[in-house]
This record gives structure tokens, sequence and C-alpha cells, in this order.
């Protein structure tokens, strides 16, 4: 994996890389509503699966923001915004910038998301930023680690990946 930096530094990612052709690990993450979610649940749908290191943030909210426009324009595709923000953050956070068709779910109680697909931050018990595109048959199509934290992702490469998965 390419030296990934935080701020310029550069930061240890714990966890396996994910690579195109995997097959999906299942994960446990929280929903807003303090349940746990996973894979598992989306299953039989395309997953964009956007992951910010806080959503309270400006890179963070304009990509969480421009996820959820799209939503709408994809068949079958289920976004999924992940972050370690507690849930009562992300529901508010969701609750003020009006964001309705994706699903924010937290990682910070088990941190498993992050370590089953490399993107845990170890000096910042953060996730590093990310997409992955799963398709219908849970198998990853498209992976896009953001070298440095906090730039922006290639929304158009994630959301074609997403347009072609079947």
């Amino acid at each position: 994996m390419a030296t990934i930096t935080f701020n310029q530094e550069p930061v240890t990612l714990l966890g396996t890389e994910i690579q195109v052709g995997d097959q999906a690990q299942d994960f446990t993450v929280v929903s807003n509503d303090l349940k746990d979610v996973s894979l598992n649940d989306y299953k039989g749908k395309i997953k964009l699966i956007s992951v910010v290191p806080s959503i309270d943030t400006g890179v963070c909210s304009e990509q969480t923001k421009r996820f959820n426009e799209e939503a709408d324009k994809m068949d079958n595709v289920q976004v999924l915004t992940i972050s370690m923000d507690l849930p009562f953050a992300q529901q508010r956070w969701c609750a003020a910038n009006g964001i309705k068709k994706l699903d924010t779910l937290s990682d910070h109680r088990y941190a498993d998301f992050g370590e089953k697909y490399g993107v845990l931050i170890k000096e910042l018990r953060l996730l590093s930023r990310s997409i992955f595109v799963v398709d219908s048959n849970d198998n990853v199509t498209y992976v896009e680690y953001v070298n440095e934290v906090t730039n922006h992702p290639d929304y158009d490469a994630a959301l074609k990946a997403a347009q072609a998965a079947k």
C-alpha cells in the first residue's frame, strides 16, 4: 500500500488492505439508533461505502453531502458512510444537513470495519478516507485509499464504479 498521510505526516493503517476482486469482509458497525449493523444487512444490493475520519470536518462533510445527492440517481445502490463518530453526533449532523438518502454508521464501538478494511489509523483511532464499491454478490469492484487523508476522494470514479457494478 502507498504511504498514507494525515496533514502530511505518515500514519499507520491497521488491518488488511482490500483489493478489487476480493470477497468483501463482513463487519459490524453501529447504526444511529445504536443497533449493530453488518454488511449482510445490505445483501443483494450494491454498496458504495464512503469512509471518513469525522463527519464534522469540512472535507468529510462535503464528501457525505455529495454522496447523499448522488444516492437517488443510482439504481439498487445503497450508500453507507462510516466513521468513528458517535452515532449521536452522526444523527445530529444528518438532521442539521438534510441527509436522508444514505446510512451513516459508526465504527466507534468495535473498530471492526476499520481493521477488516485496513483503514484504522493507529495513531489517531480514526478511519482513513477511502471508498469501496461492493457488488450485489459482495465482491469488491472498486477501492480508493486516499493518500492524504485531508484530501477529497475521486468522486466521479467511485460513482462510475457503483453504477457499473451488478
